[in-house]
C-alpha cells in the first residue's frame, strides 16, 4: 500500500474550503490533516501538523498567501506548498515562486488536474498549470519584443548567462509550457533517461532544486 500524501488546506472562502476538503478527504490516496481560513493559522497548523503538502490560497485575511508561504518555507522547507487560487497575473506567480511555492494551479482545474498537482508537487517535480504558463509565457515575450525594439534589454544575448547550451534551453521553454518528461522525450525525439539529464543539468545551472523555481527564474530572468 502505498504512503498516503499528508495535506493541509489554507482557504478563506467558506464554501470552496469545505468543497475541497470533501473531496480530498474522500480520495483513497490523500490524509487531510486539517484546513484554516487565515495566513496565520494556515502557518502554525503546518508548521504543527507538518503535512506533506499545504495547498494555499493567495488572497487570505491577515497575511496573504505569499507571505504564508515563505513564512512556513522559512521555517521547514521540506513543506511542499501548492498555490490554488484564481489570481493569474504575473506578478502573483512569480512572487509565489519566490516565497518558495513548489507549484501552481488555479481553481478552475478539474478534480483531476488538483490531484495530478498534489501527487506531482508531493513527489518534488512541481506544477505549473498550464493556463498559467501561457499567460506568463505570453507576457514575457510580449515584454521582451518592446525592450528589445528600445534596446533596453536583449534578451537573446542574455540567453547563455547561466551557460545553458542549446537543447537545454529547448528542454526549459517546455518546461514553462507545462509538459512533462515523457512530453518532452516525444516532442524533441529523444529518450526519457536524456530528458531527465537535461532537466536535472538545468536545475543545476539555474541553482535551484526543483522544475517550478526553474521556471520561476526562466521567466523572471527572460530565459524564454
Amino acid at each position: 500500500m502505498s504512503k498516503k500524501i499528508k495535506v493541509t488546506i489554507v482557504e478563506d472562502h467558506d464554501m470552496t474550503r469545505m468543497g475541497l476538503s470533501f473531496a480530498l478527504s474522500k480520495n483513497e490516496n490523500i490524509e487531510l490533516l486539517g484546513a484554516s481560513a487565515d495566513g496565520p493559522e494556515g502557518v502554525e497548523q503546518a508548521l504543527t501538523l507538518r503535512p506533506d503538502l499545504v495547498i494555499m490560497d493567495i488572497g487570505l485575511p491577515t497575511i496573504d498567501g505569499i507571505e504564508a508561504t515563505r513564512k512556513i518555507k522559512n521555517e521547514n522547507p521540506d513543506i511542499k506548498v501548492l498555490m490554488n487560487t484564481s489570481r493569474d497575473n504575473e506578478d502573483d506567480i512569480l512572487d509565489s515562486f519566490a516565497a518558495g511555492a513548489d507549484g501552481y494551479i488555479t481553481k478552475g482545474a478539474t478534480s483531476e488536474q488538483t490531484l495530478a498537482a498534489i501527487k506531482a508537487v508531493s513527489e518534488g517535480v512541481g506544477w505549473l498549470d498550464p493556463a498559467i504558463a501561457r499567460v506568463v509565457l505570453s507576457n514575457i515575450r510580449k515584454n521582451s519584443q518592446t525592450e528589445q525594439k528600445t534596446g533596453e534589454i536583449n534578451y537573446q544575448k542574455g540567453k547563455n548567462l547561466y551557460g545553458l547550451t542549446e537543447r537545454e534551453m529547448e528542454v526549459l521553454a517546455l518546461l514553462v509550457e507545462g509538459l512533462k518528461n515523457p512530453q518532452i522525450s516525444k516532442k524533441l525525439v529523444i529518450t526519457i533517461a536524456t530528458t531527465k539529464t537535461h532537466v536535472h543539468n538545468i536545475l543545476q545551472k539555474l541553482y535551484v532544486k526543483t522544475r517550478s523555481k526553474a521556471v520561476a527564474t526562466a521567466m523572471k530572468d527572460g530565459l524564454v
